[in-house]
């Protein structure tokens, strides 16, 4: 269903199709990345063609698309603006569509009251959301839209996951020695590679996928039991461990100490066999747990790989470097940064269409913005608004002597 005709008074929103004064569309601004080896952008020509027929003004930064292969004149086409410079994009703008978080100097480029929606990293972006908290901008993370059923459209994590993990099956394919179907040839038959995956979350669920259409031999744990049946569905084995560590939200809980010693001794088995290995296991707001030793990696096949999706919050495995690709005992160890920007065009179409469902939580059924953010997804992802840091675990960090 489409989203209703917005319009905005000078001095307050009024409903679409009301007698009175001349009313202007809500203005939507879409900026072009600048964080470096990003290439996505937030919203695709698709999805503003219908912001545009639902009456939003849609602003586009010059060529903030065309690293991900959507030109300026697609989205004209498409019924966007385009905008020549920062400061013509953001004159008027009340909503502001990001990929990854403002800076301390974008945020100053900022109204008072715009709406930011977009990644916030907040942990690690204290100085920037200080910064909108004292400039009076609204921010919503949506890193923090709760996996609840209603919010699937708008889970802009798994979409994202599911493009790393794409990724990361491939980057392993890349970087492996071998090939990873199983040949028969003139000169003798070729056994398949062992793909071991750590982790069947989104991305670890694609990585499988990927890696079986690719033809080598899937092996898959997770410590949640249920991933087990989802793991079968694609054709991987699933190592079974007698652990039931099915945490809140999807999410697994931390293992004791008995259980990461059992943990430890399978995973170390089958890390050992395996031609790549991907890592995907992480705890929201906490350390990535150790899967993979150093110790395990000496017991690696030479040419062994390994790619490392936790590598941004620790590293799944003990010799990971974040951005970067090193080689230990002859194994090749990848921890890479931002890999769904990898992929462009089909990241940033699934990300547009999370904010575009986002964005029907903001209108009424009148057509007008919402005055007060009640929803229960809107509630949990508010980051910052009215001045206030209203997301409790950055409000915390910021009062703990920070920003």
């Amino acid at each position: 269903m489409s989203t209703p005709v917005i319009a905005q008074e000078v001095k307050g929103i009024i409903p679409a199709g009301s007698k009175g004064p001349k009313v202007m569309p809500i203005v939507i601004a879409v900026p072009k990345e600048l964080a470096p080896g990003e290439q996505r952008v937030a919203t695709v020509p698709e999805v503003v063609q219908k912001l545009t027929k639902s009456g939003y003004e849609v602003r586009i930064e010059h060529d903030a698309g065309t690293s991900a292969y959507y030109p300026d004149d697609l989205f004209t086409a498409a019924g966007a603006i385009i905008a020549s410079s920062r400061t013509d994009l953001l004159n008027g703008a009340r909503i502001v569509l990001r990929v990854q978080p403002p800076t301390v100097a974008e945020v100053d480029q900022l109204a008072e009251g715009t709406i930011v929606i977009g990644f916030m990293n907040a942990t690690t972006n204290l100085e920037a959301i200080a910064r909108m908290r004292d400039r009076n901008v609204t921010a919503f993370a949506l890193e923090l839209v709760p996996r609840i059923t209603r919010a699937q459209s708008m889970d802009a994590l798994s979409s994202q996951a599911t493009a790393a993990g794409y990724t990361a099956a491939i980057l392993g394919a890349d970087n492996c020695p071998k090939f990873l179907p199983m040949l028969t040839t003139a000169a003798g038959t070729i056994r398949p590679a062992t793909v071991l995956i750590l982790g069947a979350g989104v991305a670890g669920l694609m990585a499988i996928a990927t890696a079986k259409r690719l033809g080598a031999i899937v092996e898959a744990y997770d410590v949640r039991r249920a991933a087990g049946e989802q793991v079968r569905s694609l054709g991987a084995k699933f190592l079974e461990l007698e652990i039931n560590a099915e945490g809140q939200g999807g999410y697994a809980r931390e293992l004791t100490p008995e259980e990461k010693a059992q943990e430890q001794q399978m995973v170390s088995t089958a890390v050992a066999r395996a031609d790549i290995v991907i890592t995907t296991a992480a705890i929201p707001g906490r350390r990535a747990p150790l899967l993979v030793t150093k110790e395990t990696v000496a017991m690696m096949r030479p040419g062994a790989v390994i790619v490392d999706l936790a590598a941004e919050s620790g590293g799944n495995c003990e010799l990971t470097r974040y951005g970067k690709t090193v080689r230990e005992h002859g194994v090749t160890i990848i921890g890479p940064q931002n890999l769904p920007a990898r992929v462009p065009f089909h990241s940033s179409q699934m990300y547009a269409k999370n904010l575009q469902s986002f964005l029907v939580l903001l209108v009424d059924k009148d057509g007008a913005l919402i005055k007060e953010f009640t929803d229960e997804i809107l509630v949990a992802s508010l980051l910052v608004h009215a001045g206030e840091v209203r997301h409790g675990p950055t409000r915390d960090l910021l009062i703990g002597g920070k920003p």
